[in-house]
């Protein structure tokens, strides 16, 4: 059974997603800890509902990046895992994080990259006339929101679009494509091909939403 630890900031959606998808089909893993930057995160409340141990790490105790990174790190080892899923989680790693992770840590960000990349991505969209926008599952790497893509997905910029409002059918689609992405891993269908990461089994890596 592989093992999940999942890092998040806030309410969690994503983290629910692929709790609820690897218990209703079946994956040979398991969440064995969802953690948080934030006390007051309300996923942790989720996640303690359903047997799964929590933990925090609070950022604004620390003096530094690193001083942070190392005590979440020492917590995530604490758990063993094979995979480490961040779902919201609000903060930027540092280099050594990453690479201690290397391979075994996945992000989800609300833009098609490499476009949009960082912060306010909806409104960017919108400024920017996209006609689509969209989602996108990556490994992480030291370069912020630019490591190999596993999946994106794609949903139209409607004209009279918010940010609000693109955001909440962004988030829909990522509901799906995160839990596929990380049971593609936890089942071992992803393979690197040419810097590029591939689904094996040749399941589709872009949804059109």
């Amino acid at each position: 059974m592989k093992r999940i630890v999942i890092l998040i900031s806030g309410r969690g959606s994503n983290m629910e997603a692929i709790v609820q998808s690897c218990a209703r089909e079946g994956w040979p893993a398991q969440v064995v800890a969802v953690m948080a930057n934030r006390p007051q995160a309300a996923g942790l409340a989720y996640a303690a509902q359903h047997g799964i141990a929590t933990g925090v790490v609070e950022h604004s105790q620390f003096d530094s990046r690193e001083a942070f990174d190392e005590a979440l790190a020492a917590l995530i080892d604490s758990h063993q895992p094979d995979l480490v899923v961040l779902a919201g989680f609000m903060r930027i790693l540092t280099d050594g994080f990453v690479n201690h992770y290397a391979g075994r840590l996945l992000n989800i960000h609300p833009s098609l990259l490499p476009a949009f990349a960082g912060l306010h991505t909806h409104q960017r969209a919108i400024d920017a006339g996209c006609k689509v926008a969209g989602a996108t599952v990556h490994f992480v790497t030291p370069t912020l929101d630019h490591g190999p893509i596993v999946s994106q997905a794609v949903v139209p910029v409607l004209p009279d679009d918010t940010a609000a409002a693109l955001s909440a059918r962004v988030l829909q689609a990522e509901h799906v494509i995160y839990p596929a992405a990380v049971r593609w891993f936890v089942t071992g269908q992803l393979q690197w091909r040419d810097g590029r990461v591939v689904q094996a089994a040749g399941e589709p890596q872009l949804l059109f939403a």
